[in-house]
């Protein structure tokens, strides 16, 4: 368990920031746009998760669970040693993501275009997180490439899978008409 006892230490004052490792390491470092992208994408999941009702309860403890397994990469990508077997960790959370997909899009109309972001209030803040998940993951495989360590990159591009087809799941529910890309090119030459 991570004890938390004060707030703020006037370490970080110099531009520089530490890690699980004890470690002084600039804030403007891969690993910290990483951790800093990741916080955001659980913040705004956090955003999300507000929204949901009895009705959604599903969704809200997929998303709690989502939320908590962030911090569990945060927590590795710091070099934790409470993670025993990371691959395979991480293998079975990015089953558990696709087996939910594939449940949520079997339920789906096929999609014949790009589904235009939007919709309600909770799809659009799914269509939001998961372009933030793709920020995520682009700052992930830039770190990855410099610790030689691709271990957590299949779980974020998964994830953004998951959110794509949470928000049409959640549209479908909800009788939300998905507005589908037309491309300009075709409507000028109707």
């Amino acid at each position: 368990m991570v004890k938390i006892t004060r707030v703020y230490t006037k370490k970080g004052d110099k531009g520089d920031t530490g890690s699980l490792k004890s470690n002084r390491t600039s804030k403007n470092s891969l690993r910290i746009e990483v951790l800093g992208a990741l916080d955001e994408l659980n913040s705004f999941l956090g955003w999300i998760v507000v929204l949901l009702n009895d009705e959604n309860a599903h969704l809200k403890t997929q998303l709690l669970t989502i939320q908590n397994v962030l911090f569990d990469v945060g927590a590795y990508l710091c070099g934790s040693s409470k993670i025993n077997n990371p691959t395979v960790l991480f293998s079975h959370i990015v089953t558990h993501l696709e087996n939910e997909i594939d449940v949520m899009n079997a339920t789906l109309p096929h999609l014949d275009s790009f589904v235009l972001p939007g919709g309600n209030e909770i799809t659009a803040r799914l269509h939001i997180a998961r372009t933030i998940c793709r920020r995520a993951e682009r700052c992930l495989v830039s770190f990855a490439q410099e610790q030689k360590d691709t271990t957590v990159i299949p779980y974020l591009n998964r994830l953004s899978d998951w959110l794509f087809v949470a928000a049409r799941f959640i549209a479908y529910q909800q009788n939300v008409e998905e507005q589908l890309w037309q491309p300009s090119w075709e409507k000028n030459s109707q």
